[in-house]
C-alpha cells in the first residue's frame, strides 16, 4: 500500500509564521498537522505516527526539547528539526545531541526550512538500519511482562504496586487477549509469596467433570480411573498464588465449593473425609460482566463479592494506542533474536554455526495502520501481527504495510476520507458532513472534559469557529 505523502507535525506558538509555513509545506506535497504549543504536540503525538516533527525551541510551556524526546520515545525513526532565534544556537546544537536531526535558525526562508527538511529525509531513506530499538523499552514503562506509557497502564502499575503486598483476593476483569495472566504472575513475583508456586488453572478449558478434581485433588479409587492420590491446584498453591482464569464458566456447585474455600480456607479432595487447610492467595480473572451475571441468576452474588475485594480492570488495547509503538517495539526485539541454543535466529542467518539475529524496524506507514486498527483480539493479537509481519519480511530490515493482514492494512486514522457508499439516488451530502463534523466535535469535547478551549486547539480551530458551529450543529451543546 504506497504512500506518497509525509506526515508532519509542525509545532510553533506564532501563528501567523506557523500557518504560512504550514501553507508552503502542504503545497510541497506534506501532510502537515499544527499545535502551538508543547502539550498539544504531546497529545497530537500520542494519537498519531508523525514521519516528520518540525519544532520552534522556545514554547510556553513545554519546550521543543520536550517534544523531541516525546516524539523519540515514541517514534525513534521520526525525523526531528528544531527551529531556533537568535542567541540559542547553543541550544539547538544540544539538542542535535539529543537526537534531532537540524536544526535551522530564525528568520529563515523557506527555501532553507525545505532543504534542510529533504536533507533528512533523503538521510533516512540511506540509512539501512536505525535506532528503532535502542534503549526505549525503559523500566518505566515496564511492570514485570505488562508495557505501556499511556494514563491507563500508569495507574494500572501503581495499583499492582499497592495491592501486590497485600493477601487479598484480586478480580482481574478485561477482554481477552488483555493480559490478565500477566498481571496475575506480576501480582505474585511483588508479593511476599513470591517464592513460592503461582499456579493457574483455566476453569473454561477444562470439562465439568474434570474441573473439581482438578482444583480439589482426589484419593486412590475416589472415580474410575483414579489409580493414585492426586494433588489438585489448591494444595499446590499452599503459600504461594492460585490464578483462576474465566470463573465465570464455572457451574453452581463448584462456584459454592469455591465459596467454602474462601471463607474458609479449607477443602476435602474428592472421595476424601479429611479437611485439609490451605494457605493460598486467589487472584480470579474473567472476560465477562460478573454482576450482569449475578443479576440473571448465573453467578452467584456471595461469590462474587469475595472475588471482588480488590478489582482490577484492564483496558483494551483500542483505548490505549498510544502504548502500541512500545507494544511493537518489544515484540519485534521478541522475534528477532536467535532461538535459544538453536544455532540459527529466527529471523537471521547463521554464520560460522553462530546465530545472527536482524535489527528489525517497521515503516511510519505500516505503524499508523496499527495504531488505527480497533484490535478485538487485544494485545494478543498484536503479539500474533507482528510474529506474522516478521516471517514474512524476508531479509528485509524494516516490517512494511504489505507484511500485515489486509484487515489491519485497510485501517484509517483519519487521515484519508472514510468509504462512503454512493448510491444511484445520491447522498445528503451537508447532511453527511454535518454528521462528521458533529462526531469530530463531541470526540474533542469529550477528550478535553468539555474544555472548549482545548477541544478547539485539537481540532485545529479557533475557539469562536468551534463555539459557531456547535451552535448551528447542536444548539444546547454552546449555551
Amino acid at each position: 500500500m504506497a504512500e506518497s505523502k509525509k506526515h508532519l507535525l509542525l509545532v510553533e506558538d506564532e501563528t501567523p509564521l506557523r500557518e504560512a509555513l504550514a501553507e508552503r509545506l502542504g503545497e510541497q506535497g506534506f501532510e502537515v498537522a499544527q499545535a502551538d504549543s508543547g502539550e498539544q504536540a504531546i497529545e497530537q503525538l500520542a494519537e498519531f505516527a508523525f514521519d516528520i516533527v518540525i519544532t520552534d525551541l522556545r514554547l510556553p510551556g513545554l519546550d521543543g526539547t520536550r517534544v523531541l524526546e516525546a516524539a523519540l520515545v515514541r517514534y525513534p525513526d521520526i525525523v526531528g528539526i528544531i527551529v531556533t532565534g537568535y542567541g540559542t544556537v547553543k541550544d539547538a546544537v544540544e539538542a542535535i545531541k539529543r537526537g534531532a536531526t537540524d536544526f535551522v535558525t530564525k528568520p529563515f526562508q523557506f527555501d532553507e526550512l525545505l532543504h534542510a527538511l529533504n536533507s533528512a529525509l533523503e538521510k533516512k531513506r540511506l540509512k539501512a538500519e536505525n535506532a528503532y530499538l535502542r534503549s526505549q523499552l525503559q523500566e518505566r514503562y515496564k511492570f514485570d511482562g505488562l508495557i505501556g506509557r499511556s494514563p491507563a497502564m500508569r495507574a494500572l502499575f501503581q495499583l499492582l504496586e499497592t495491592v501486590s503486598s497485600s493477601a487479598s483476593t484480586i478480580l482481574v476483569m478485561g477482554e481477552t487477549g488483555t493480559g490478565k495472566e500477566i498481571v496475575a504472575r506480576a501480582i505474585h513475583h511483588n508479593s511476599p509469596r513470591r517464592a513460592q508456586r503461582f499456579v493457574a488453572l483455566n476453569c473454561g478449558a477444562i470439562p465439568e467433570t474434570l474441573l473439581e478434581a482438578e482444583l480439589f485433588g482426589h484419593v486412590r479409587g475416589a472415580f474410575t480411573g483414579a489409580i493414585g492420590t492426586r494433588q489438585g491446584r489448591l494444595e499446590q498453591a499452599h503459600k504461594g498464588t492460585l490464578f483462576m482464569d474465566e470463573v465465570g464458566t464455572m457451574s453452581p456447585g463448584m462456584q459454592m465449593k469455591l465459596l467454602r474455600v474462601l471463607q474458609e480456607r479449607e477443602f476435602e479432595r474428592i472421595g476424601d473425609t479429611h479437611t485439609t487447610k490451605v494457605d493460598v492467595r486467589v487472584v480470579a480473572a474473567t472476560n465477562s460482566d460478573l454482576q450482569k451475571m449475578v443479576s440473571e441468576g448465573a453467578f452467584r452474588e456471595d461469590l462474587f463479592y469475595r472475588l471482588n475485594i480488590i478489582p482490577i480492570h484492564l483496558p483494551p488495547l483500542r483505548e490505549r494506542k498510544e502504548d502500541i509503538p512500545l507494544l511493537v517495539q518489544h515484540f519485534l526485539k521478541k522475534f528477532s533474536v536467535p532461538e535459544s541454543g538453536a544455532g540459527v535466529s529466527k529471523l537471521g542467518h547463521s554464520r560460522s554455526g553462530e546465530a545472527e539475529a536482524r535489527t528489525l524496524s517497521i515503516s511510519q506507514q505500516a505503524l499508523r495502520c496499527l495504531m488505527a486498527y480497533a484490535w478485538p483480539g487485544n494485545v494478543r493479537q498484536l503479539e500474533n501481527a507482528i510474529e506474522r509481519a516478521v516471517a514474512l519480511s524476508g531479509g528485509r530490515v524494516q516490517i512494511e504495510t504489505s507484511d500485515l493482514t489486509p484487515d489491519i492494512q485497510q485501517a484509517s486514522n483519519g487521515a484519508a476520507a472514510p468509504d462512503v457508499n454512493l448510491p444511484e439516488g445520491g447522498i445528503d451530502f451537508e447532511g453527511y458532513i454535518s454528521r462528521i463534523e458533529h462526531d469530530l466535535i463531541r470526540r474533542a469535547l469529550e477528550k478535553t472534559g468539555g474544555n472548549k478551549g482545548q477541544a478547539s486547539k485539537l481540532l485545529n480551530l479557533k475557539r469562536t469557529t468551534l463555539v459557531e458551529k456547535l451552535k448551528r450543529l447542536e444548539p444546547r451543546a454552546a449555551t
